[in-house]
């Protein structure tokens, strides 16, 4: 069985949530079917030719940008002529799928992942472009994953078509003891502070949670790629003066990451568009107690468990008043809800058994 996963960055992971479901797949099931991974000449640092016993097929395409839905497009037209199986992650491909034959979509699975045309940084043009782009893919797909309720409910309600329920998992994340050296290097590791890891983008809610905590005396720590945009190194500038906000760079070294997270007092998740975020069940398997923007996906993730804000005056009163929240018991809630739902065994077996179907149905 040949299988190709489309529409990463690539692998090893340097950027997010479909890279991440990239990386276990291919940890899991790679020495069980011949797997190729689409990535970036362009976007990823390094170009090895495998990746566990994934092959990886470069494109000289950004995968970002509307560059991405040409990096997409090109990567989906030649997976289907290769592959029995496409795993389809995230909407860029969509403006092709209409040309393909009708055996070839059936080749597809397409993970819808977020409402991409909601978010903030797309300008009015390119948020119609990626709306359309998302009407073709799931009226041309003939088998689509939800990794979220929220998201399933609005591809029935706006599509009248059903999806697979397949979450992400957050069991890689791991507890990490911090030492006197990381505290040299760290100094807010010596009293408790309040954590977030992201993409630095403005649908993120960056600039509320900097300016909430600025209102506060609590320590922050956001770590993420902030030079990557004018709007990352706009804020990162504009608050950088205040001494209990640390704004880090993007950390993709798991013991050092975990060593920040693991120990923080609070967990902190501002998306407001998209499904299941990896960073958010990676905190949900640490234990953590999360305060997360008051969203459906976020609430379906942490089944509604967990304490949530919705603009600067919720975030700010909330943080006045952490001294009145039973953090441990949210934080054993956020662990038993990700022991149960989000391991990448079970995420990827389900997307086995996916496989398994579509492959057969395309050698018929």
């Amino acid at each position: 069985m040949k299988i190709a996963i489309v529409g990463t960055q690539g692998v090893p992971n340097h950027y997010g949530g479909f890279e991440t479901l990239a990386t276990f797949l291919a940890e899991h099931l790679s020495d069980q079917m011949e797997m190729t991974i689409y990535c970036s000449s362009t976007d990823q640092p390094d170009r090895p030719s495998s990746f566990c016993q994934a092959k990886l097929r470069y494109i000289p395409f950004s995968s970002h940008g509307f560059a991405g839905m040409l990096y997409d497009m090109i990567s989906v037209y030649e997976a289907v002529k290769k592959n029995d199986v496409v795993l389809l992650l995230g909407l860029g491909a969509g403006y092709l799928l209409p040309f393909l034959s009708k055996k070839q979509l059936q080749k597809i699975i397409l993970n819808f992942g977020g409402l991409d045309w909601k978010r903030d940084k797309w300008a009015l043009p390119a948020k119609k472009v990626i709306h359309i782009s998302e009407k073709l893919l799931v009226r041309n797909s003939p088998l689509i994953v939800a990794d979220n309720k929220a998201i399933q409910s609005y591809i029935e309600s706006n599509y009248q078509k059903p999806s697979a329920l397949i979450a992400y998992g957050g069991d890689q994340a791991f507890p990490a003891a911090i030492t006197e050296k990381d505290k040299e290097q760290y100094p807010f590791l010596k009293q408790p502070y309040a954590f977030c890891v992201c993409r630095i983008q403005s649908d993120n809610q960056i600039e509320l949670l900097l300016a909430s905590f600025a209102q506060t005396t609590i320590p922050f720590v956001l770590v993420g790629n902030w030079n990557s945009s004018s709007f990352g190194i706009k804020i990162r500038k504009k608050y950088q003066s205040i001494p209990h906000l640390h704004m880090l760079d993007a950390i993709y070294e798991p013991t050092a990451l975990n060593k920040l997270r693991s120990n923080c007092m609070i967990y902190l998740h501002g998306h407001t568009a998209g499904g299941t975020n990896p960073s958010l069940v990676e905190a949900m398997y640490l234990g953590l107690p999360i305060a997360a923007y008051a969203s459906a996906y976020n609430e379906s993730v942490t089944q509604d468990k967990a304490v949530y804000f919705t603009d600067f005056t919720s975030l700010v009163e909330l943080l006045n008043n952490l001294n009145q929240v039973d953090l441990k018991t949210i934080g054993n809630e956020m662990k038993s809800i990700a022991e149960q739902n989000y391991t990448w065994n079970k995420i990827t077996n389900s997307y086995h058994q996916l496989f398994l179907e579509v492959a057969k149905n395309t050698k018929l």
